[in-house]
């Protein structure tokens, strides 16, 4: 299945692993990769000692493309850490939370791409106009940080905005091929799956995650800035209810992040081993799409899933007439 995202990026298969934060760790990340699909390191919650051991170890596991994601609104020096990742052989930065126009500079002159998360047109268009080769066009169905625009209308919008300058990928609540089939349909030429891949026995998660998500409806999500500041789609739990009827002040961010950390709620960047996770009160970042996910499926296996329902469903719409 090509597209011009699979040209520009060097992959067979139009499937990128979302950078999150937490769970894109070295054995999820070669996996995908691996399998032909885009993996991505979510590396705002490593030091830069952590991920550059971790792109090490991609790079062990596969010779294949893959990039590393980091959220520009984080504490800490940027530059710095995109140099490593150059340094260390990344071929894409992707960018949450603004655009940082000196970084970009800085992957272009060493070969790099730069992807963007927008949530809105007007994102789309900066990040085009500051030199991004491509953008995400994240709805708010999207587990994590996400907006207010749903993928639906705002994936062909951006297609119309800035889709004649630069590919356009579609994310937020696609978790199967049918979503694929979906995207290119609406002018993306490619997807962003996060909350599919957690459900993969390579995803790193703490403990609780993956469990929840299995057994979790499409109703199962809600957005609340309790654990970050900032909007963010998570799984329903008692600590939220909680939190809502207290009525407590937000603090921006990152400090209610900190907070939240602090109080025991968001064990970012933990794995299973961690101990103190009460699945009640942890922050489980969620798509919608998790109601249509009932099983851990290996993630190489779930990238060649996709791009057979995706062919099979755009076989069955537009047979080919001789």
């Amino acid at each position: 299945m090509q597209t011009r995202l699979t040209d520009l990026l060097q992959i067979e298969h139009p499937v990128m692993l979302a950078g999150m934060g937490g769970v894109s760790y070295h054995r999820l990340v070669s996996a995908v990769s691996g399998a032909g699909g885009f993996g991505c390191l979510g590396a705002s919650t490593m030091s830069n000692e952590q991920m550059v051991a971790e792109i090490r170890k991609v790079r062990e596991l596969t010779d294949r493309p893959f990039g590393v994601d980091l959220l520009t609104a984080m504490p800490g020096d940027l530059v710095a850490q995109v140099e490593l990742l150059i340094a260390e052989g990344a071929s894409v930065f992707v960018a949450g939370l603004g655009v940082p126009a000196e970084a970009i500079k800085l992957c272009h002159r060493h070969g790099v791409l730069v992807a963007n998360m927008c949530g809105k047109v007007t994102h789309a268009r900066v990040a085009v106009d500051a030199g991004c080769d491509l953008v995400i066009a994240q709805g708010t169905e999207a587990g994590g940080h996400t907006g207010q625009v749903a993928t639906m209308p705002l994936v062909p919008q951006l297609v119309d905005a800035v889709g004649d300058r630069v590919p356009v990928v579609a994310a937020g609540g696609i978790f199967d091929g049918r979503g694929l089939a979906a995207a290119l349909a609406l002018g993306a030429d490619g997807v962003w799956l996060g909350t599919r891949f957690i459900a993969t026995p390579e995803a790193r998660t703490v403990d609780g995650y993956k469990d929840r998500l299995l057994t979790s409806a499409e109703d199962g999500t809600v957005i609340t800035k309790a654990y970050s500041g900032k909007t963010m789609r998570v799984l329903r739990n008692g600590y939220l209810a909680e939190w809502e009827q207290s009525g407590a002040e937000v603090q921006r961010f990152p400090m209610q992040a900190l907070a939240a950390m602090q109080e025991g709620v968001f064990h970012l960047g933990g794995d299973d081993r961690t101990e103190g996770v009460d699945p009640q009160r942890e922050c489980y970042p969620a798509g919608q799409g998790v109601g249509g996910i009932d099983e851990l499926v290996p993630a190489a296996e779930l990238v060649e899933r996709i791009v057979e329902e995706a062919e099979a469903v755009l076989a069955r719409i537009a047979p080919v007439r001789t």
